[in-house]
């Protein structure tokens, strides 16, 4: 290995033990908290929503690999994160705008930032997929982009699962099925709107509404920059047969 892989090892062996801590005291605490407030959820509303979030990310999933292009050019592993990491600004920059103006709409515009943002997030790990030479076009790598954008924004406890689900991936993928369908929107979902909802709601505040929109969308693409950049260098690592 060169000096520069031996370094990304190091920092991937620290994620992934981080991936598989156990929730903490007061992440339990606000599981608690929020799971109580879901089920004061009517079920009817549940279902709406997951049939909602569904179709806008498989839209996004569908659309996304037709303005994606598969990278033609192997690069070496530091390369490859320093088109990352150009990508990932450019993307923290969209979102931060994104997120000001929403911010800046009042209610209505503020709750478009949902589906913006969420197109924004997935069109992102479409170009870091195939920047690490993976193919978008292939059903199973859309699962796994799924997986990455579960592991970012999701509870501690279901993060340890999803991680568990990823580890030796290219085996793994071989028993999913052919249909996005049978895919779990509703943890999904759930997950994703527990993990944003507090973050969020303050961007729909009048005044403060544009500055958080712009910083918090700004922190959300940089942290699934970087779960996205170290999911992609655990594949490399099992590929090297180094875990």
């Amino acid at each position: 290995m060169t000096t520069y892989e031996q370094i990304m090892m190091q920092e991937l062996r620290i994620w992934q033990r981080k991936m598989m801590r156990k929730p903490g005291f007061f992440n339990r605490l606000s599981k608690s908290m929020q799971d109580k407030i879901n089920n004061l959820i009517p079920e009817k509303v549940h279902q709406v929503v997951t049939v909602v979030i569904k179709q806008m990310i498989r839209g996004v999933l569908f659309g996304a690999k037709w303005t994606t292009r598969d990278k033609k050019t192997l690069l070496t592993l530091g390369e490859s994160d320093d088109v990352v990491e150009q990508k990932i600004k450019i993307y923290r920059t969209t979102a931060a705008a994104e997120g000001a103006l929403t911010g800046a709409g009042g209610l209505w515009l503020g709750l478009a930032d949902f589906p913006l943002l969420i197109a924004i997030k997935i069109k992102l790990l479409f170009e870091i997929a195939a920047i690490y030479g993976f193919s978008v076009n292939d059903y199973k790598e859309r699962v796994y982009i799924l997986y990455i954008f579960q592991l970012a924004f999701s509870s501690a406890k279901h993060r340890r699962n999803v991680f568990l689900e990823m580890i030796n991936w290219d085996e793994r993928s071989k028993s999913l099925p052919e249909d996005i369908n049978q895919f779990e929107w509703r943890p999904f979902q759930q997950e994703y709107r527990d993990y944003i909802d507090l973050a969020k709601m303050a961007q729909l505040i009048p005044v403060i509404g544009a500055p958080v929109g712009a910083v918090v969308n700004y922190r959300l693409i940089r942290k699934l920059g970087y779960t996205a950049k170290m999911a992609y260098h655990m594949r490399w690592a099992e590929e090297q047969g180094l875990v």
